[in-house]
């Protein structure tokens, strides 16, 4: 089981797409492009396209602007917050001597499952507000 769930999400990239979606709000190329980890453009493209082959994420058009795609996490997307949130506060725990420029998340402070729930519930309130305006 672990071992055909890292098949798909077990890569640094992937991870790191869902926490930027997840925590960080991203949602265009071009968002993902210019984050710390600076992920090549052609990796970026195979990860998104992977993600949304396993429908962890959509690709969707707004109907303002159809040139730009525009990437959604799914709830099997969201349902990775628990997984995320462990990363972060092992990282915090146990990285962070390695890394002092690591950067401190608020949910750290929180009681786990607090932070999950809320991590997810802020998420889902973010996508809600694109509901509208994606070209179906």
């Amino acid at each position: 089981m672990i071992a055909s769930a890292l098949d798909v999400i077990g890569d640094k990239w992937s991870i790191l797409i869902v926490r930027d979606m997840l925590l960080n709000k991203k949602t265009s190329f071009k968002e993902f492009v210019v984050s710390d980890e600076k992920v090549a453009t052609n990796l970026l493209s195979s990860r998104l396209k992977f993600l949304e082959s396993f429908e962890i994420i959509t690709k969707n058009k707004l109907k303002n602007n159809k040139k730009e795609n525009i990437y959604l996490l799914t709830e099997k997307g969201i349902d990775l917050a628990p997984l995320i949130m462990e990363l972060v506060i092992w990282s915090d725990v146990y990285v962070r001597e390695y890394h002092a420029d690591l950067n401190t998340s608020d949910t750290v402070n929180m009681d786990k499952e607090k932070a999950i729930s809320f991590a997810q519930k802020q998420y889902r309130e973010f996508a809600a507000q694109f509901e509208n305006q994606i070209v179906c």
